[in-house]
């Protein structure tokens, strides 16, 4: 499947939907892109998130859930250092 499109006066191009459907992009998704000689590639990322969600039962959610990273992070170093 391929499509031309115009690039815009800041770069930007418009994916055309049925593109966006067949690889499944949705709106506010991240999109990896690099360049192989002179072409540009555009490869779709899949949320992490999304793939694991309810995988893990959650009973109480951490207060700061950085605070909360930094510890757990902490605890890991020791074990290691150990």
């Amino acid at each position: 499947m391929s499509q031309i499109v115009r690039v815009d006066e800041k770069g930007r191009i418009i994916i055309p939907k049925s593109i966006r459907e067949k690889v499944e992009l949705k709106e506010k998704d991240y999109v990896f892109v690099r360049v192989e000689k002179k072409k540009i590639i555009l490869e779709p990322l899949k949320s992490i998130a999304n793939k694991y969600f309810g995988i893990f039962k959650i009973e109480r959610w951490p207060e700061d859930l950085d605070e909360f990273a930094v510890e757990v992070i902490r605890r890991w170093w020791k074990t290691k250092a150990t």
